[in-house]
């Protein structure tokens, strides 16, 4: 919801300057105007707005996990998402960082990182306490 209502604003003041260039009898500084302030409005929510209105607001944001591997759990640190995806070709764990404007992304692998097969005990019953 506080995405469209960011949307809404930035069009709104696009709308306003393209208005205010032709009442002053010059449309097409209006629209330089126009244009500039709507690529302003969509950096600042690449590079900034977007996961802060997910995290803070409840905004939506999608992301892809990749082929072959399997997700297995995401969270925040501040204001970056951390997602966790295993690859069973390679029997690797991977962190990945999602960070503003996906600039500075983090990525830790562990080797030899197998979360989805359970281990049984040898004899089958339970440890002793």
């Amino acid at each position: 919801m506080i995405t469209y209502l960011y949307w809404a604003a930035v069009i709104a003041l696009v709308v306003l300057c393209l208005y205010a260039g032709s009442r002053l009898g010059s449309l097409g500084k209006g629209a330089i105007v126009g244009a500039i302030v709507f690529l302003s409005g969509w950096l600042a929510y690449y590079f900034h707005f977007e996961q802060v209105f997910v995290k803070r607001f409840g905004g939506v944001m999608r992301i892809n996990v990749p082929e072959g591997q399997r997700h297995l759990g995401s969270t925040w640190k501040d204001d970056n998402l951390w997602v966790e995806n295993y690859d069973p070709k390679s029997n690797e764990c991977i962190f990945s960082e999602y960070s503003k404007g996906n600039l500075l992304e983090g990525r830790v692998i562990i080797k030899n990182c197998n979360p989805l097969i359970e281990k049984k005990e040898a004899s089958g019953a339970f440890p002793a306490r």
